[in-house]
């Protein structure tokens, strides 16, 4: 496993995100545990969550309890605050779930901190490693919600702090209220959606972490060994051909191309079964030279 840094932890170049272990359609908790001790067997060492990862009409924090439970389950290495010594636990609050399986947004103040205190307990931790503003609420001025986040770092609730969903001004803005406690950026961005290109140079030149979600996105999940279908992403043929070329998956390229786009990415694919997992994590020792880059329309 290759290391980068979010703020001042190393943390392995892979994460994991867990959203797919607790909401609608997620794996019955036996394989969502395997999972989670999958990828920390495979040396990954950050997992993302929420507290806004619930099936609907669930109770906030279903997916909070589940990494909390997993890591308690985990055996063969010290605690510390209650969880795994070398683990970077990063939750988000500010969104939440309808009955119908939408989602809402909520970024007033009251709220945020009275969320960052909740999530702390279902984690079972005094402090949380990481805590992420899930979304601008456009109801609630964007500082206005960074300044619970200051709160709740200078109380010690909060550790270190992201944000997510942003563009250039938010991040910049973030920067100013938090300082250098701010330490991620967690947006889309894939093979199939670029769209957060100035966010991702900003975070290279502010030194903090790009943490893409849905980083697969435009690459079949439809075979981990190298022969996926091409004619499922036609645009994306090139990761599958340098895929079959390395004798790997299509996902593992798609991983190892966002780690070469910049030194503070750190992509947090979903999983929801160990297979999978250690395929992803697979991507942190897979490095792509010229010649691949070159075919992946790196530049």
């Amino acid at each position: 496993m290759r290391y980068r840094m979010l703020g001042d932890v190393r943390v392995g170049a892979i994460g994991l995100g867990a959203m797919p272990l607790s909401i609608e359609g997620h794996p019955d908790e036996a394989r969502a545990l395997a999972t989670v001790h999958a990828a920390l067997d495979a040396g990954v060492t950050l997992l993302d969550t929420a507290d806004s990862y619930h099936p609907p009409g669930g109770a906030p924090g279903a997916g909070e309890l589940l990494v909390a439970r997993a890591l308690a389950t985990y055996g063969g290495r010290g605690r510390t605050d209650g969880v795994l010594d070398g683990v970077l636990v990063a939750t988000k609050g500010g969104r939440g779930r309808t009955a119908d399986g939408g989602w809402t947004v909520d970024g007033r103040p009251e709220h945020l901190r009275r969320a960052a205190e909740a999530s702390a307990r279902r984690l079972g931790v005094e402090a949380i490693g990481l805590y992420q503003l899930h979304k601008p609420d456009p109801a609630v001025p964007y500082a206005e919600s960074l300044g619970a986040i200051r709160e709740l770092l200078d109380a010690g609730t909060i550790r270190l702090a992201g944000i997510s969903n942003v563009d250039v001004d938010q991040i910049r803005l973030a920067r100013e209220v938090l300082g250098e406690r701010l330490v991620s950026v967690q947006n889309r961005y894939s093979p199939a959606v670029r769209t957060a290109e100035p966010e991702l140079r900003l975070c290279a030149e502010l030194g903090l972490a790009f943490m893409p979600w849905s980083p697969l996105g435009g690459i079949s999940r439809s075979s981990l060994d190298g022969a996926s279908d091409l004619t499922a992403d036609p645009e994306f043929g090139a990761f599958h051909r340098v895929a079959r070329a390395r004798g790997v998956s299509p996902q593992r390229v798609a991983l190892a191309w966002l780690l070469a786009r910049s030194e503070t990415v750190l992509p947090i694919p979903g999983a929801s079964r160990p297979e999978t997992v250690r395929d992803s994590a697979g991507a942190a020792e897979l490095v792509l030279d010229t010649q691949d880059l070159a075919e992946l329309g790196v530049r």
